[in-house]
């Protein structure tokens, strides 16, 4: 396993806030929903849809590890 990199993880921090600032209804949407819906058995499911049109997708079922993880992730971007 590669160790963390303190200047990396502040930089992530910053390239954060300002994602939150270009898109304040994605991380509202996120904290929703790790309110909410984030348990064990829970079915994520994604689609991106390019600018013209194309779309792909997947989906995933949250394991109490993932749950686990999307928690210290969420301790991390406080």
């Amino acid at each position: 396993m590669n160790s963390i990199n303190p200047l990396k993880l502040l930089q992530l921090k910053g390239a954060w806030e300002q994602f939150q600032t270009r898109h304040p209804k994605f991380p509202a949407f996120l904290n929703a929903a790790s309110k909410t819906a984030m348990e064990q058995g829970t079915i994520i499911d994604v689609t991106i849809t390019s600018p013209d049109g194309r779309q792909i997708g997947t989906n995933l079922r949250l394991t109490a590890e993932d749950i686990q993880l999307l928690r210290e992730l969420k301790e991390m971007v406080k």
